[in-house]
């Protein structure tokens, strides 16, 4: 039976319990996810051909500590950088190194910033100079994804009700997703419950009321659904080498519908694609 509770204030750890969150909670999570759109926006300008993803980590520092905000993938379990950078096969968690970006990649861009206690969390493919058809449909598949997704949240919804949208959509494109891993609840702990499962069944998991706060982040493969994870403990890439991509936003659930925090101010939410960004939040 699922439980859900009013979000106090500085929670410690997650009990499994869904935290509801209230309109000035709602407030501080519009201010660090439009921190992390802004960061992610200015990325845009600097994924090209020769650039290191060591380089799009500095960038993350910078910004950060220049607004006041901390990076909340930096020492967070042992992982020793402050944002994720995942290349072609790599589904996530890929780790910024001194290696430089070649043309024809895709990266995804993942960034999470702490802002006066609440978490943003948001991530975007980026393609690399030119990319090849099969990389833009994936990507363009795998944003439609996160919008259909978005569109299922609603109050007396449920969350089994957003992964069968994706799941539906993306095998209707000869596409998988991945099960290894999945959204979260979100705010004043980075992952909380409840898990957002990118696959499943309308009417199954937790019921959606006003006030939750969660990410909703599908990774789609072109090949097989499977990942491993390499020996460093972090990075997860396909088994059979396909290419894979993500795309997340960080939504509230409200009495209507529901609001995405993590829209991007420019319009940058797929630079360089065919797919129409996101225009406002699902109501």
């Amino acid at each position: 039976m699922t439980t859900y509770l009013e979000a106090e204030p500085n929670p410690t750890r997650n009990t499994g319990a869904i935290r509801l969150y209230d309109a000035p909670a709602f407030e501080g999570m519009r201010r660090a996810c439009q921190l992390t759109a802004r960061c992610l926006d200015g990325l845009a300008a600097i994924v090209e051909p020769g650039v290191t993803t060591e380089t799009i980590n500095r960038y993350v520092v910078d910004f950060a500590l220049a607004n006041n905000a901390f990076p909340a993938t930096l020492n967070y379990r042992g992982y020793g950088k402050s944002v994720c950078t995942s290349i072609n096969h790599v589904v996530c968690h890929g780790i910024p190194n001194d290696k430089p970006l070649k043309e024809g990649d895709i990266v995804n861009i993942d960034v999470t910033f702490i802002l006066n206690g609440y978490h943003g969390d948001s991530s975007r493919m980026y393609p690399v100079g030119r990319i090849k058809r099969a990389a833009e449909r994936l990507c363009d598949i795998t944003y439609r994804s996160l919008l259909l997704g978005i569109e299922a949240v609603r109050p007396g919804g449920h969350t089994g009700d957003i992964g069968e949208a994706i799941q539906a959509y993306a095998e209707s494109e000869r596409c998988s997703v991945v099960r290894d891993f999945c959204g979260h609840g979100v705010g004043k702990l980075f992952h909380d419950a409840p898990n957002i499962l990118h696959y499943g069944r309308r009417g199954e998991g937790s019921e959606m009321r006003p006030g939750m706060v969660f990410t909703i982040e599908p990774m789609i493969n072109i090949g097989r659904p499977h990942v491993k994870i390499l020996s460093d403990g972090w990075t997860a890439v396909t088994r059979d080498r396909s290419l894979s991509a993500q795309y997340e936003h960080t939504v509230g659930v409200t009495e209507t519908g529901c609001e995405v925090f993590t829209l991007s101010p420019a319009g940058l939410d797929t630079p360089g694609l065919t797919v129409e960004p996101l225009a406002g939040a699902a109501e």
